[in-house]
């Protein structure tokens, strides 16, 4: 598994991005058992960063948590089986699979974090963990969909001991 991971903003935070980004993009990958290894960028930006690709790829014009972008158009949530034909889908080098880009507003997850009362390490976590089921397949157009997805996000995150009560 690669992770190419960008930070684009002075806003920081102390905590081991890269270790925690591992830890929830290994275990994503193992709870919709993904049959290979992958690719993810992640991209660390500011509400004005962040506001500005939404206005671009969404047309909102506001600041978000985070986007996230799949380069696979799965048929089905989680059936990775539509990428067995289409090399251009893995990386030539590599040969993982290009799952797609991930960007979060650190600037965001601060303020998220203090909101739901949990620490910044836990909403940087989560943060990953929802794109993450974003960029294998799945969504949350409806109620139903929205429900299933934070159930998932919650189980990807205890499986690793990323609950609501750890500390920075």
């Amino acid at each position: 598994m690669t992770i190419l991971l960008e930070k684009e903003s002075d806003f920081s935070f102390e905590i081991e991005y890269e270790q925690i980004a591992h830890d929830v993009v290994q275990a994503a990958l193992d709870y919709v058992d993904c049959p290979y290894e992958c690719e993810v960028n992640i991209l660390l930006t500011d509400n004005e960063g962040i506001q500005a690709t939404n206005k671009e790829m969404r047309n909102i014009d506001s600041p978000t948590d985070v986007l996230s972008f799949p380069m696979i158009d799965f048929e089905s949530e989680g059936d990775f089986s539509v990428v067995e034909n289409d090399i251009s889908l893995f990386n030539a080098t590599t040969g993982e699979l290009l799952l797609g880009d991930i960007m979060i507003s650190l600037e965001r997850a601060s303020e998220q974090a203090e909101q739901f009362n949990h620490s910044l390490k836990r909403e940087y976590a989560f943060l990953i963990a929802h794109s993450m089921l974003h960029l294998s397949g799945y969504d949350h157009m409806e109620e139903d969909e929205r429900i299933r997805m934070e159930r998932m996000q919650e189980e990807i995150l205890q499986s690793i001991g990323y609950t609501r009560d750890i500390t920075d």
